[in-house]
């Protein structure tokens, strides 16, 4: 068993018109065991800008503290908040200086760029990034999240329906993996804001 899959996580990032989603399951495990129903997994960075952490849990509540620092570091500096593309590079950057011994996360980057265009980003656990304009997915039941996305994904969609292209997309997937689920998140953000719902899931 890898050490990735020993807390069990899902998340889904995906672009529609002007907007971008990032959905998450809400269980943290032991293997089997569930131990919580609650757990954190997508953080918010600033207004436009949310990362997904899919991996160890520890190590998902160090990296968000480390990126929030070094968020925080940036803008009290530059007097301006992060670009996507520029947290996207951070991230990498914070990851492959830790190569040798790494964070066990895989992130996913969803934000609204300058003109609020999405932007999307995943990465290994050495910082590798894979740039999308559809959408990226990470966690324990990629393959599962890879099908139901590429079913249920359509263009330049609105954000109510994005919503629900991610909730049927992230609640169909955790359903067959039993390391996932037990609830979920969805982040839909705009130029106006973000929206955030929670998902009642299968608690089994």
């Amino acid at each position: 068993m890898s050490i990735l899959e020993y807390n069990g996580a899902a998340i889904i990032a995906m672009a529609g018109k002007n907007c971008v989603g990032i959905a998450a399951d809400t269980r943290l495990g032991v293997q089997a065991q569930t131990v919580a129903t609650d757990f954190k997994k997508v953080f918010k960075m600033n207004e436009k800008l949310f990362v997904g952490l899919a991996g160890l849990g520890s190590d998902v509540q160090t990296l968000e503290q480390q990126l929030k620092f070094r968020t925080n570091l940036y803008e009290l500096k530059e007097e301006r908040k992060m670009k996507p593309e520029t947290f996207s590079a951070l991230l990498s950057t914070m990851l492959y200086e830790k190569r040798f011994g790494p964070y066990f996360c895989e992130p996913v980057v969803a934000g609204l760029n300058d003109k609020n265009e999405p932007f999307l980003s995943a990465m290994d656990l050495i910082g590798a990034p894979v740039f999308t304009d559809d959408f990226v997915v990470s966690g324990t039941c990629t393959a599962n999240l890879y099908g139901m996305c590429e079913t249920l994904y359509k263009p330049n969609q609105e954000p109510d329906d994005l919503f629900e292209t991610l909730a049927q997309a992230l609640l169909a997937s955790v359903d067959r993996d039993a390391l996932s689920g037990w609830g979920g998140v969805v982040h839909i953000i705009t130029s106006e804001g973000v929206t955030t719902r929670d998902l009642k899931g299968r608690q089994d």
